[in-house]
């Protein structure tokens, strides 16, 4: 199962740190990606990292002010956000993939996901 936590509600401009933690898993062997998903919209991928052969994927919406990372000693992969902007606002979802990232994360790929975390940004 996956752990997502972090997020939270901040103004426009602030920073926060999503956690992915795994516990029946191990993530050098995915691909795990941060989804997420606003009501009526369909889940978008935002940023993918790939211990398995070091690919990666981020969002042009979100290029530039997050950054995706993962710690193998704790099995755990974080998405770093900074210049949070209101249209941020979503439920955030990490998920995990036996396989590499692909040139565009489709959530229909994904068959491991957390639980969500909401983000809110205020203007």
């Amino acid at each position: 199962q996956l752990q997502a936590s972090g997020g939270g509600s901040v103004q426009a401009g602030g920073s926060l740190r999503l956690s992915c933690a795994a516990s029946d898993l191990t993530f050098s062997d995915y691909a795990v990606a941060w989804f997420r998903q606003v009501p009526g919209k369909e889940r978008e991928a935002v940023s993918c990292i790939s211990a398995y052969d070091g690919s990666t994927y981020t969002s042009d919406s979100v290029k530039g002010r997050f950054t995706i990372s993962s710690d193998s000693a704790k099995n755990t992969v974080y998405l770093q956000m900074n210049l949070l902007k209101p249209e941020d606002t979503a439920v955030y979802y990490c998920a995990a993939l036996l396989s590499y990232c692909s040139p565009y994360p489709l959530a229909y790929e994904y068959d491991n996901w957390g639980q969500g975390t909401q983000v809110t940004v205020s203007s």
